[in-house]
């Protein structure tokens, strides 16, 4: 018997929900280390997220059953650890089409993995995998989305928005989980078949500020560029007047200088 009613094969079949937690991560994970196999496709859900993390150790804020606070759990052990940025492309543009189903125009992907909203941020993504030999053993995919927030503090509030900011009303969560696990099935079906073409060619289609004159900061100074495109290995693209320049996480900051 299913746990659930999604119409999913595997994802959100298991699903636990939490009032309270530091991090749906690190309580997966807890989870995966302490209990027998647990089934692919699990998802721990918070009402509240307390100590919450974005990309290298960053805090993400979010106001108690108001948002997306979610991990998912997947074991990608036929994902060579060379195209793990795959991985990355392919929960991206889960998490993005389904936000999409419910914004219709405006979502893209900020690289690596940030949703955004025209020039605001909506949400973020961090994969933390384990590894065994030269395979990904098992992924822990956290998924942090504004849903219903309507405000955000001020050393925030002019880069960040929310489902509710955009369409000025509320949005059931589980509405939006929904989608999150279909679109997920969707795409990691097609990361196991290998096809990675499609998903270079949908997550460039999606990525902000693609093929589009930008600003971008470098350790401290600023400079004109162009993404290209992303590297197999997840780096950044960026055409720029002393040439083609590749860029690792962190390296390169997005500026919203006009």
């Amino acid at each position: 018997m299913q746990n659930n009613t999604f119409s999913t094969l595997f994802v959100g079949q298991n699903l636990i929900k939490l009032k309270e937690v530091d991090s749906t991560n690190n309580f997966l994970k807890d989870l995966v280390s302490k209990s027998e196999p647990l089934a692919e496709g699990t998802v721990i859900m918070a009402d509240n997220q307390f100590a919450g993390r974005g990309q290298q150790q960053s805090v993400w804020q979010t106001q108690p059953g108001k948002n997306i606070s979610t991990s998912i759990y997947l074991k990608p052990s036929f994902l060579p650890l060379d195209k793990q940025f795959y991985l990355n492309i392919a929960v991206s543009l889960a998490v993005s089409e389904a936000l999409s189903f419910f914004v219709p125009a405006g979502i893209q992907v900020k690289w690596p993995n940030d949703m955004y909203y025209l020039s605001k941020k909506l949400g973020g993504i961090l994969i933390e995998n384990t590894l065994t030999g030269n395979y990904i053993k098992s992924s822990v995919i956290g998924i942090g989305l504004n849903i219903n927030q309507t405000e955000f503090a001020e050393d925030i509030s002019e880069k960040a928005t929310s489902v509710i900011q955009i369409l000025h009303r509320e949005v059931f969560l589980m509405d939006i989980m929904e989608k999150i696990f279909i679109f997920m099935e969707k795409y990691y079906l097609i990361l196991k078949a290998g096809k990675y073409s499609i998903l270079q060619k949908d997550y460039l289609a999606r990525l902000y500020n693609f093929d589009i004159k930008a600003l971008y900061k470098q350790d401290g100074e600023i400079f004109e560029g162009i993404i290209k495109g992303v590297e197999e290995n997840g780096r950044l693209m960026v055409a720029t007047t002393s040439g083609l320049r590749t860029f690792n996480f962190k390296e390169i900051e997005f500026t919203h200088t006009k």
